[in-house]
């Protein structure tokens, strides 16, 4: 019997690397994997499910995972994850000195369901006391006009949102339009050195080693996501596929790890990685359903509370049934 043949569709990352160059295979399975930026990948697998299995904005996966009878299904693979407390750039004309200044403010990201926003947001409604009809909110591109939301929203009721078509984020918060970008780049003003745009928090590292301290999430932006006719149709593969994305990760980490060759032009690189690697008890960069269970959790609070997710989802209904079944020899 011939192999099932999928098209898989992500960026360029290294825990990905042994996967897609064939180094790892899955048993059953041949890839036709692309390697595209990961806007075009959300863009193309959202409209239109070109590929099999594609990198997913996690927000927007919550989204489409959340509607009555999805087609699509996730696997508990990371593509990507960062803490984000270094994503808040303000306009220092506005006087924000905390995250309480916020209130009354004019904010701006580029979506609604923008993932690093989503999490940013739900810490300032859930934790600081800034909730979600404190501030006006913008929506435009990053760096470039015209950037448009993918997937539907019902905002929750007293929320505002203006959407900006012909000015940018960094134009908008360089001009002093709107007095906070929550974004996951920098904004190009903050990169040129514009004299009135700085980070919120210079200080975002410390923050963001207290909050995982205290929370174990660790936020998760994009996500694997694949056709749930795949499954349907081939119950087998998505853990065979899970096993694969598994045995890259790990042939990635242990090149990181490896103190006796320099892999990657970075002095220190592997006592840093052994550092966090206790950090984060023993795993680097973790998959699954249990290992990332806070954070699976917390996004599906966050996407309901602000209107992108159609209903509260439990991490078990977001993945395939028995996809973390052990196998005990």
């Amino acid at each position: 019997m011939s192999n099932l043949e999928l098209t898989i569709a992500t960026t360029d990352y290294d825990h990905f690397r042994d996967f897609r160059f064939g180094l790892v295979k899955a048993e059953g399975i041949d890839q036709n994997w692309l390697t595209l930026g990961h806007h075009e990948c959300f863009a193309r697998f959202t409209a239109n499910r070109e590929f099999d299995l594609s990198e997913l904005s996690f927000a927007k996966f919550s989204a489409q995972i959340s509607r009555p009878d999805p087609d699509i299904i996730g696997l508990p693979v990371v593509c990507s994850r960062l803490f984000r407390f270094s994503s808040f750039y303000v306009n220092k004309k506005s006087g924000i000195k905390t995250v309480e200044d916020l209130k009354g403010k004019k904010i701006g990201s580029p979506e609604w369901a923008h993932s690093a926003a989503v999490y940013m947001r739900g810490w300032m409604h859930n934790e600081m006391g800034v909730k979600l009809t404190d501030v006006h909110w913008y929506q435009a591109g990053a760096n470039s006009p015209g950037r448009e939301e993918t997937v539907e929203l019902s905002l929750p009721e007293g929320v505002k949102l203006t959407r900006v078509a012909d000015k940018s984020l960094s134009e908008l918060l360089a001009s002093h339009e709107i007095d906070c970008a929550i974004i996951a780049r920098p904004p190009t003003c903050f990169l040129e050195g514009h004299p009135d745009v700085v980070r919120l928090f210079p200080d975002y590292v410390e923050m963001e080693e207290e909050y995982y301290a205290r929370t174990k999430v660790w936020p998760i932006m994009h996500i694997i996501a694949m056709k749930k006719s795949i499954v349907d149709e081939h119950p087998w593969a998505a853990r065979n596929l899970y096993n694969a994305f598994l045995e890259s990760k790990r042939r990635s980490i242990e090149r990181i790890l490896d103190p006796a060759v320099s892999r990657y032009p970075v002095p220190w690189l592997t006592a840093y990685a052994r550092k966090r690697r206790d950090q984060f008890g023993g795993d680097l960069f973790p998959y699954g359903i249990e290992e990332n269970r806070p954070t699976w959790e917390q996004m599906a609070l966050y996407t309901t509370q602000q209107g992108i997710a159609h209903r509260l989802m439990k991490p078990e209904e977001i993945f395939p049934k028995g996809i973390m079944t052990k196998v005990v020899i």
